[in-house]
């Protein structure tokens, strides 16, 4: 993991000054650092059954690529949702304005393919393009459900899958295919992090509504502020008593 990190602040080179500072507050700004965690412990697990002595470069490469897409999809996020703090710093967007953000988002997607393509392994690069895809369909389908509040809690987990558990999926899925997996060890990989992934969209959004701003490192309460409505919100709709119910469908007009 520190290795990787060492390698991601790095991975803009000196190419442009902005492009560089603003890549070092993104990588530098901490995190969980879920996604290529989960990456390095699923090709220990494999490796381990393949009878692999270690995990091997590619694995660490892709690790590095799961995090390069993963905040990419966060810097366009919040030029999106106009956020202003990410991690417990100011965002991209805050720092240096809409179009280095997005060009930021940019090249960090252009980057990850690039690094992508140069794992020579077709199956890796089909399930993580199908990844880049699926975060646009999630914006669209949030942005086409704002305010619904009659939306279903298979919508929800259907924009949750994009957003979120899809990366975390074919993630786990890349790191099986090159330890040399069978198909259906492959296919439980994916399973678990598509499980794993909605998992965890459902306890972020419920932190959303249970911590403080400064416990989340981003703006509390953000996604019912924007419209974007979750578990949370879905369940209260579903579960109130009918006045409740009513309060809550208009609140958005008050």
């Amino acid at each position: 993991m520190d290795t990787m990190n060492q390698n991601l602040r790095h991975i803009v080179g000196d190419r442009h000054p902005m492009l560089l500072a603003a890549a070092d507050q993104i990588f530098g700004a901490g995190g969980k650092k879920l996604r290529p965690m989960v990456v390095l412990l699923m090709a220990r697990a494999t490796a381990e059954m393949a009878g692999l002595s270690n995990i091997v470069a590619y694995h660490r490469r892709l690790a590095e690529i799961i995090e390069m897409i993963h905040t990419a999809s966060l810097v366009h996020d919040d030029v999106l949702d106009d956020c202003s703090t990410r991690r417990g710093k100011d965002t991209v967007n805050t720092l240096y304005g809409t179009r280095v953000a997005v060009l930021v988002g940019d090249f960090l997607f252009a980057q990850s393919s690039w690094y992508l393509a140069n794992l020579d392994n077709l199956e890796v690069i089909k399930l993580i393009s199908q990844v880049i895809a699926d975060f646009a369909n999630g914006e669209i389908s949030q942005a086409a459900s704002l305010f619904d509040t009659e939306i279903t809690l298979d919508t929800y987990l259907d924009k949750s899958f994009y957003k979120t558990a899809s990366l975390i999926a074919a993630s786990c899925r890349s790191s099986a295919v090159f330890s040399g997996m069978s198909p259906e060890v492959k296919e439980a990989m994916y399973d678990y992090g598509k499980h794993l992934g909605l998992a965890f969209q459902v306890v972020d959004d419920i932190l959303d509504f249970t911590q403080t701003s400064e416990q989340l490192g981003k703006p509390q309460g953000q996604d019912l502020a924007s419209g974007n409505l979750t578990a949370p919100v879905i369940f209260a709709l579903r579960n109130s008593p009918e006045l409740v119910r009513t309060q809550l469908r208009y609140l958005h007009l008050v």
